[in-house]
């Protein structure tokens, strides 16, 4: 199968699984109705206030950072390598936890809110791993960087769950596994100034062609390769920022979409991160689906259904990888 058939696959699946969206949820919607202008005014509502920037939110947030995961796993040359290593989930937690314990009833706080905090966090974490990392940049340093970091923030979050009382644990809980309930057109709109990142992302598809070979081979080809990698990091980080700040830590599709579609047309990164982009979408809209419908009323946080399956399939690569990796 060509990569020009798969690809435009891809994009009929994205195009249908958003029509299928549209119609699902606790409430059944007639598209036709809805286009003729039949449909009733809470139909309506229900539609364009509340489906249709959930839906918007779903393929921006997952192409964001299956896009990332694609962009990281070619950078560090690491099939099982994640958007998180470099420490974004994790400050974001750290800070979301932060202002949930604390910040709510500081008024010099309150103007940010759990959005802002979760950015800031996470664009805080990205600094202190490139800091830490600053002399070396190797791939080794920065992933061990990223260790360190992760490791601090989930203490600081334990510590911060310890001493907040049972509604605001609630709280940090919740957020921290990730739903797109109650998206607005305003979220979306923040959500949407990811999308430029991933443009100047796809923009070093060749770069990260070339880097595939090694350092050296990159270096000799005329590609810096410090500076490459501070530039696809500081972009991931804010997409993955951005998408952290407005729904909470989607795990596990920033490694999971990429290494499928590379399985399916290849490492050539000029295809592979717009594929990703396609399918990341097409698989939160397909998680997040299920999750507003399988359970009606009640809804399941979309980070707990991505982890269930996502951690599985980490397992199997982890088994199909280990003579590679040496692991």
């Amino acid at each position: 199968m060509s990569r020009t058939l798969i690809f435009t696959l891809l994009s009929i699946g994205l195009i249908v699984l958003f029509l299928v969206g549209m119609s699902m949820g606790a409430v059944s919607i007639d598209l036709m109705r809805i286009l003729s202008g039949a449909a009733s005014v809470t139909d309506q509502i229900i539609f364009f206030e509340l489906r249709l920037p959930r839906l918007a939110m779903n393929i921006i947030i997952g192409a964001g950072v299956a896009l990332s995961g694609a962009a990281i796993q070619g950078l560090f040359r690491n099939a099982l390598a994640d958007p998180a290593l470099i420490g974004v989930s994790s400050g974001a937690a750290v800070f979301a936890a932060a202002f949930l314990v604390f910040g709510v009833q500081e008024p010099a706080l309150r103007l940010a809110g759990v959005s802002g905090s979760a950015f800031l966090g996470s664009i805080v974490a990205t600094t202190l791993v490139l800091l830490v990392a600053k002399k070396s940049h190797s791939t080794s340093t920065i992933l061990l960087a990223g260790i360190a970091v992760n490791a601090i923030a989930l203490s600081a979050v334990g510590l911060l769950s310890y001493l907040s009382t049972d509604a605001q644990l609630r709280s940090v809980s919740f957020w921290a596994l990730g739903s797109f309930n109650g998206v607005t057109w305003t979220m979306v709109g923040v959500a949407g100034l990811s999308i430029p990142a991933m443009i100047l992302i796809y923009f070093e598809s060749s770069r990260l062609n070339i880097i595939t070979l090694g350092d050296r081979e990159a270096t000799g080809l005329g590609v810096s390769v410090r500076q490459l990698r501070l530039r696809v990091i500081v972009g991931c980080a804010f997409i993955v920022a951005i998408g952290v700040s407005q729904v909470g830590v989607i795990s596990f599709i920033g490694l999971v979409v990429p290494h499928l579609v590379r399985l399916t047309i290849g490492s050539n990164h000029k295809v592979l991160l717009p594929a990703s982009a396609i399918g990341g979408g097409a698989i939160m809209i397909v998680a997040d689906s299920l999750c507003r419908t399988l359970f009606v009323p009640n809804e399941l946080p979309v980070g707990i259904l991505t982890a269930l399956v996502g951690g599985p399939f980490f397992i199997y690569l982890i088994i199909i990888q280990k003579n590679r990796f040496r692991i």
